[in-house]
């Protein structure tokens, strides 16, 4: 069992949670995730790991309500357990000095893109920010990725806060100012990370996406996770989750994770479970 020590409250919906998992905080890096699962009949589901404090022994992990599992870990706190924290998972980030990194984050992705600035920066890179959400309520780290970023550029799609725009069109901006830019990381919905590369394709500038494909077992031997790159099937899990967003097939991507929706619009409809004294019910 792994216990909730922290739980911060980012949006109605976005939830920051801090679990006592010391040996994933020792070794992960930036880039990898972790497997849970809330209880012995529930699903496992991904969750980039977004920090660590090898001192205290926990990890850090932003989580959003968008389907059954993940609405039942936002109606845990302080305190209560999850039964399996399984990592850390995937390839690490390949860090190096690239110059100019910008970095992207659209939605909740910006969980993800934090660790990978950190390190970035701490590389020696300068590292210019891009965050964007649908609605200024929805916006997450801001704070943090300004601490950690020689810039950054905030977007809200309804001009809520920011540009009014999207994040395409900062990276687009930069891109005619000339920068001499020598990594674009982006990650965020998929449709997002098609458009980034889309915009950076051009102009060859080496663009890295991290990809959320259905995935179950976490080690690449149930295939759930297959994705296509350069032509060739490859596992998220083992095999990323980064990869060339030049090489991915996201139309592929798109429908693969089509696959489920009927399910779990059932699944969440259906949802009522009970732990402990405490009983929730969702319809």
């Amino acid at each position: 069992m792994f216990e909730i020590v922290e739980k911060k409250q980012l949006s109605h919906t976005v939830a920051l949670f801090r679990i006592k998992a010391p040996l994933i905080a020792k070794k992960r890096k930036a880039g990898q995730f972790i497997i849970i699962r809330i209880n012995e009949h529930g699903e496992r589901v991904p969750l980039t790991i977004v920090d660590s404090d090898t001192k205290e022994g926990t990890i850090t992990i932003i989580s959003q309500e968008v389907g059954k599992t993940t609405s039942m870990l936002g109606d845990l706190e302080k305190g209560d357990t999850i039964l399996d924290v399984v990592g850390p998972l995937g390839k690490p980030t390949h860090i190096e000095n690239f110059g100019i990194a910008v970095c992207i984050g659209g939605g909740i992705g910006t969980a993800p893109v934090y660790p990978i600035v950190k390190a970035l920066k701490e590389a020696g890179n300068k590292v210019v920010s891009i965050i964007g959400a649908r609605t200024k309520e929805l916006l997450i780290l801001e704070d943090e990725m300004k601490k950690t970023s020689d810039e950054l550029f905030v977007t809200t799609d309804d001009g809520s806060y920011g540009h009014h725009g999207f994040v395409t069109q900062i990276l687009q901006k930069l891109i005619n100012e000339q920068r001499k830019i020598g990594i674009v990381v982006g990650i965020g919905p998929v449709p997002m990370m098609k458009a980034l590369c889309n915009v950076t394709r051009p102009h060859k500038i080496h663009t890295v996406v991290s990809l959320n494909p259905i995935m179950v077992d976490g080690t690449g031997m149930c295939g759930a996770c297959r994705v296509t790159i350069a032509g060739k099937n490859k596992f998220v899990c083992v095999d990323g989750p980064e990869f060339d967003g030049h090489e991915v097939d996201f139309d592929e991507l798109i429908r693969r994770n089509r696959g489920y929706l009927k399910e779990e619009k059932i699944a969440m409809e259906e949802l009522t479970y009970h732990e402990g004294a405490r009983c929730y019910e969702r319809t």
